[in-house]
């Protein structure tokens, strides 16, 4: 793994709460999550529904920020049993265990159209998890149930329009990734791509307006490079896909592995809606 400089606020969260101390790749991810979670200004006391929480990597960024008195209510469709190297069930047993688990409730195989809750949030997150979405209407329906029960909604997701020639390697593994979801059914994590004014679109669609918007370096972090060896992998199966798909297949293919270039990941964008 190439070398990352954990950060100051990284350390002091990793010493007060004990977790993913030993976990190199996991405390670089951390680093960017608290990240997010400051530039969507989540503050002390507020109660957070998550959407997509996954492993939970987010979920402890966005406790550690409600505080003692706050709470986070993390949902995601997927089962306890998903994910690897660790399982879903196994990390977020792990983050229940320590002292930020009183803070956060974990609901797994639970589509959030199934949620029900009569309290209005404070805040509705959604960090890293539309990809998932196999069509935008998904997403509509989501953002049309959170305007009825969250006073705000913070989105985060990576930003299509790199900035650095290093980031096209990302950009090309995740369109190659996008098609074949298309062509195979899969449960990986990305099965569509959605561009920051796509998002915008929709939130403002369902009644919501944007307060704020903006980049957060998200560089260093290993995605690039996980996703290009899992793009490169699967090349063989676009073998019965129509000649033309196969054709902007391999531009994509070239693309991302012509680079001399140190892969980097793609930034994430992030949006406040009220």
């Amino acid at each position: 793994m190439t070398f990352v400089e954990i950060n100051s606020k990284t350390t002091t969260f990793l010493s007060k709460y004990k977790l993913f101390e030993t976990n190199l790749i996991q405390q670089v991810q951390l680093q960017h999550r608290l990240d997010l979670v400051e530039a969507f200004g989540v503050k002390k006391g507020m109660r957070v529904i998550e959407i997509g929480c996954g492993q939970g990597d987010t979920s402890v960024a966005l406790a550690d920020a409600v505080g003692d008195y706050g709470e986070v209510i993390g949902i995601d469709i997927a089962s306890r049993d998903y994910g690897a190297p660790l399982t879903l069930g196994q990390a977020t047993d792990i983050i229940k265990s320590s002292a930020l688990g009183e803070r956060i409730t974990f609901h797994f195989e639970m589509d959030f159209g199934s949620f029900e809750s009569s309290e209005i949030f404070d805040v509705a997150v959604l960090s890293h998890s539309s990809w998932y979405f196999k069509r935008p209407e998904d997403l509509l329906r989501y953002f049309k149930k959170l305007r009825r029960m969250t006073k705000c909604i913070c989105f985060a997701e990576w930003n299509l329009d790199f900035t650095h020639i290093s980031q096209r390697v990302h950009f090309c593994a995740a369109s190659i990734l996008a098609m074949y979801s298309n062509f195979v059914k899969n449960d990986g994590n990305i099965q569509n791509l959605f561009h920051k004014e796509q998002i915008r679109e929709l939130l403002e669609k369902v009644g919501f307006k944007i307060v704020k918007q903006g980049v957060v370096d998200a560089s260093y972090l290993q995605d690039a490079q996980w996703e290009k060896s899992y793009a490169n992998s699967i090349r063989n199966e676009f073998a019965n896909a129509p000649s033309m798909i196969r054709t902007l297949v391999t531009s994509y293919y070239e693309l991302m592995n012509v680079s001399n270039e140190k892969e980097k990941s793609l930034n994430s964008f992030i949006l406040n809606a009220k």
